[in-house]
């Protein structure tokens, strides 16, 4: 695994090893990326199930302002930390050990771009009620999913735009 573009380009990032974690590809991600294009300059991004927070430090890379990453599961947590000292960017990454949806209902503040890639067992309603139909974000947020579920609808005053890439789906709701 490794950043696609942008000033990180081409280091490799620290992944997980066996078939209970699922990063986000390269392919996908240089997909979301190129949706999002000029989206990501400058945004606060909100990294939900960050794993080894492929998709913050891709966005960072990219131009990004900031980072939360939000992950519970110790091992991810310890490849996210070795990422982020890799990159240098701990002073442009904040690390919370949480539950992802527990956060969200929490949070009270908001993100220009929020990333969320639950587990695909992960019940999407909720995902959809706190993560992609909350008030967490202004600008985008990007679910990931298995293509055979159908995605949470877009929230009010927001447009939804599905992609498929093989089992993967990624639904992109836009606010502007």
């Amino acid at each position: 695994m490794r950043v696609i573009a942008g000033r990180f380009r081409g280091r490799r990032l620290k992944a997980p090893r066996g078939r209970g974690v699922r990063p986000t590809s390269d392919r996908v991600r240089e997909a979301v990326f190129g949706i999002l294009g000029e989206a990501v300059e400058e945004a606060r991004v909100l990294d939900l199930y960050a794993g080894t927070g492929a998709l913050a430090l891709e966005a960072l890379s990219r131009g990004a302002r900031s980072a939360t990453c939000v992950e519970r599961d110790p091992a991810a947590l310890a490849l996210l930390e070795a990422n982020v000292t890799a990159l240098e960017l701990a002073d442009q990454v904040r690390i919370v050990r949480d539950d992802a949806m527990r956060f969200a209902r929490n949070a009270s503040e908001q993100w220009e771009l929020v990333f969320c890639d639950p587990p695909y067992a992960d019940d999407l309603a909720a995902v959809g009620r706190h993560g992609v139909g909350g008030s967490l974000w202004t600008v985008a947020c990007v679910l990931e999913h298995a293509a055979r579920t159908e995605p949470a609808p877009a929230p009010p005053g927001a447009r939804a735009d599905t992609r498929r890439y093989g089992d993967t789906a990624v639904t992109l709701y836009w606010r502007r």
